[in-house]
């Protein structure tokens, strides 16, 4: 079969859409790419078994809709798969409708989190042929393909139309899965460079993506309550230690001096003991950097040493909040202080931990958020983090946080256009809007802090730490456009 894996262009003077490897959706004025490893490795595994894949990311290439449009319609596919997320999907509902006007033959297949949630809202609003839950896409993928060759029977959580109704195969079904089995990422066929240079969790490049896991080990009370990624991957999965690092080995051999692997929470224990003990017998540590998603609270001083000797750089937190009410609403599991101290750890032992932070939660007031400004912009003052993003919390469907909100009333809108992370659309009773949007933009100035100019300036030893810090600089700018409360909807 002819099949695209496909993101098609979104027409808006917003900015860039952070469709794929997101957890929180974002319009991006500052170009950012991020490698979309799920559906990479459903091009893969379908290429892998003898199939025609056309790997069609017109978010990243920057296409024109028009020119897409015009193109898809000369390319005689079989199957298109587009993956949304929850301020996209009435713009995809669109476009697969005008996909099905220029070409009725081709099966169109819409996936993610939000029709995970919401399975038959694509159905009802969209001629879409298939809605694919769950979030191993690439085994869903290729699942339809040899079903619609009357190779297979379909798996759990299809959704269709049949007979003027709607049809589905049940919840979807997280069965084990061999990820070891899976053919790796092949990288020339899903365009790695396209990816390799706009995106702010490199230092160096030419960077690329691995997600050694799916998708996160924390489980504890469901996982966090506002992350959907805890629904469409409700059990925890990866590669072993060996396996990562063979893929290592191969992105070493590519050229490309970065990686930053998002796994949801990278694997801890002996697992990561083995693979820093991998990268530094294999030389790896001397190939290229590396990067991961990290929990406050779970790494030992030693630990850390030994993530530095094994040349990672980059650990990224999730720093929702610094008052201890919110944590424990978020179900985070762990306590306000915890944070700075495994910051402090991990700067210590010469890593670059990196924050986010999320404002406008109904319950806190302003002063609550003013503590996670005042602390979060200590630590970056004392060097405990060295970078952060900001960003407003919204309340995905599927989510515990979206049920919570829909059963205390604090949704301003369900229109998921406005789910974009422009505005805020959970009532903040405590605050105005616009000290929400203030909140963001305070912690982005800190970057315009004397105390951190110097720094980073006194930090320059080569052109890749003077780049870095003018793409950062760069992305700050575009960050505090991103949140002008100006911008807020009536």
């Amino acid at each position: 079969m002819k099949v695209a894996i496909s993101y098609p262009p979104i027409p808006t003077s917003k900015g860039v859409p952070l469709l794929s490897q997101n957890r929180q959706f974002q319009y991006f004025n500052a170009p950012t790419f991020i490698y979309p490893m799920i559906p990479a490795a459903a091009a893969t595994l379908l290429h892998a078994k003898g199939h025609d894949v056309i790997w069609d990311d017109a978010v990243s290439e920057q296409k024109d809709y028009k020119k897409w449009l015009r193109q898809m319609s000369k390319r005689n596919l079989d199957l298109i798969a587009i993956e949304t997320k929850t301020p996209t999907v009435k713009w995809y509902w669109k476009v697969i409708d005008d996909i099905k006007e220029i070409s009725p033959e081709t099966t169109a297949v819409i996936y993610g989190d939000h029709v995970t949630a919401m399975p038959e809202e694509s159905l009802h609003n969209s001629n879409v042929d298939y809605v694919l839950t769950g979030g191993d896409y690439d085994l869903l993928i290729n699942n339809l393909v040899e079903y619609l060759e009357g190779k297979s029977q379909l798996g759990s959580g299809v959704y269709w139309r049949e007979n003027g109704g709607i049809k589905n195969t049940g919840k979807f079904e997280t069965k084990f899965i061999d990820l070891n089995a899976l053919p790796m990422i092949d990288r020339e066929l899903t365009k790695w460079k396209l990816y390799s240079v706009y995106n702010g969790n490199y230092k160096v490049t030419p960077g690329t993506y691995t997600m050694f896991g799916r998708d996160c080990w924390y489980r504890a009370g469901g996982g966090c309550t506002f992350c959907s990624w805890t629904t469409t991957y409700p059990t925890f999965k990866c590669v072993s230690p060996e396996r990562a690092l063979d893929e290592v080995e191969h992105i070493a051999s590519l050229g490309i001096r970065e990686i930053f692997d998002d796994t949801g929470t990278f694997p801890v224990g002996p697992w990561l003991k083995k693979f820093c003990e991998g990268m530094i017998e294999r030389g790896l540590n001397k190939e290229l950097y590396m990067g991961c998603n990290m929990r406050f609270g779970v790494l030992s001083q030693e630990e850390y040493n030994l993530m530095k000797k094994a040349n990672f750089r980059f650990v990224l937190y999730g720093l929702e909040s610094a008052n201890q009410k919110s944590i424990n609403m978020l179900n985070k599991g762990v306590n306000s202080q915890q944070q700075v101290v495994s910051c402090r750890k991990a700067s210590i032992a010469g890593l670059d931990p990196h924050l986010t932070v999320m404002f406008g939660y109904p319950w806190e007031t302003r002063q609550d958020a003013m503590n996670t400004v005042k602390m979060v912009r200590l630590m970056m003052r004392k060097a405990y983090a060295k970078t952060l993003q900001a960003t407003i919390m919204i309340p995905y469907p599927g989510t515990s946080l979206f049920r919570q909100a829909k059963e205390n009333g604090w949704l301003l809108t369900e229109d998921w256009d406005r789910y974009d992370m422009r505005e805020p659309v959970l009532k903040t009773p405590y605050m105005k809007r616009e000290e929400v949007m203030q909140c963001v933009q305070a912690l982005y100035n800190v970057a315009f802090h004397p105390e951190l100019i110097y720094r980073k300036l006194t930090s320059i030893r080569n052109t890749d730490d003077l780049r870095f810090i003018m793409r950062a600089a760069k992305g700050v700018f575009g960050h505090l456009k991103d949140f002008n409360p100006k911008q807020l909807a009536i």
